[in-house]
C-alpha cells in the first residue's frame, strides 16, 4: 500500500464521508472481511486524483480503484450506478454499463449530480455508503485484487479494502469486461 499510514476506518470517521462511516456501522455481515479490516489513511488533498495520488504515495495504479457514477436515461428517468474499475482501466459505459442500466444513453453524471446524490466530495466518491437503490458494478479485476486503495468520500483519505470485500458490498454485481484497459 506504497506509504499510506493506514487505521481502522471506523476509529477515523473525521476521515470518512458520513455516510461512509454510518455504512461501517451496517457492514454486511456475510461480507469477505469483517469492518474492522476496512482501513484509512489521510492523504494531501490536493494529490486526491488518481494519478497524483500514486505517484506521490508510491501506490501502484493497479492497485488504485475509481469509483464512478454514470448516468442514464430512458424517457423521463434517469438511472444512476456506481462503476468500480481499476485505475489502469476505463469504464465500458456505452456498451456494458448502459446495457446493464436498460437505458438508451449513458455517460458519466455531472459532477454537481453526483456530489450532491451521494454526499460525498468529487474525487473521493466510493461505493461504500452510496444511495441503496443503485447498483454497484465491480470490475472483477478489482475483486481479483487482494487489496484496492479507492476513495473514502472526502479527498483528505484514501480506503485500503480487500478487492472481494467491494464485490459482496450491497447491491454490487461483479462483471467480467466492464471496463478495458488503458495502460
Amino acid at each position: 500500500m506504497g506509504r499510506l499510514r493506514t487505521e481502522i476506518a471506523q476509529t477515523r470517521p473525521d476521515l470518512l464521508a458520513p455516510a461512509v462511516a454510518e455504512a461501517l456501522t451496517v457492514w454486511p455481515a456475510e461480507a469477505p472481511i469483517d469492518a474492522d479490516q476496512v482501513l484509512v489513511a489521510p492523504i494531501d488533498p490536493g494529490l486526491a486524483d488518481t494519478a497524483a495520488f500514486c505517484e506521490a504515495y508510491g501506490v501502484g495504479l493497479a492497485e488504485s480503484a475509481n469509483c464512478v457514477i454514470v448516468a442514464g436515461r430512458r424517457g423521463e428517468v434517469t438511472r444512476y450506478a456506481a462503476c468500480i474499475i481499476l485505475a489502469t482501466t476505463r469504464a465500458d459505459v456505452n456498451g456494458v454499463v448502459r446495457r446493464h442500466l436498460d437505458v438508451r444513453k449513458a455517460s458519466f453524471a455531472p459532477m454537481d449530480d453526483a456530489v450532491a446524490l451521494t454526499g460525498m466530495e468529487f474525487g473521493g466518491i466510493t461505493p461504500i455508503g452510496l444511495p441503496a437503490s443503485w447498483p454497484i458494478l465491480v470490475d472483477a479485476r478489482v475483486v481479483a485484487a487482494p487489496h484496492v486503495i479507492v476513495g473514502s468520500g472526502v479527498r483528505h483519505s484514501k480506503i485500503a479494502i480487500a478487492g472481494p470485500a467491494l464485490g459482496a458490498l450491497p447491491g454490487a454485481e461483479v462483471i467480467d469486461g466492464l471496463a478495458r484497459e488503458t495502460v
